[in-house]
């Protein structure tokens, strides 16, 4: 446990964040998974329709550090390959 009364700010500061940071990585890893379900269906229309939605939770992941920028472009980049391989003529 904290001793220090700073030690004890960063403590709470910490478990504060931890909150947020988890309810971003649960938001963006159920929508990349929904995705992968589209995408596995071969439902293009549905998955490109909640790509954005998608986007805007990664970035956020990003933007708050939840996430490396390169893993986040990673993983932009898979999931709109991915989308855009189906092919919906069969």
């Amino acid at each position: 446990m904290p001793i220090t009364k700073s030690a004890k700010k960063a403590l709470k500061q910490n478990r504060k964040k931890r909150v947020f940071n988890l309810k971003r990585i649960r938001k963006m890893r159920s929508l990349i998974k929904e995705s992968n379900i589209l995408i596995k269906d071969k439902k293009k229309e549905e998955a490109l329709k909640i790509l954005p939605e998608t986007y805007k939770a990664i970035d956020k992941a990003s933007k708050h550090g939840v996430i490396k920028k390169n893993t986040a472009n990673r993983k932009k980049s898979r999931l709109t390959k991915a989308i855009e391989s189906i092919d919906i003529s069969k």
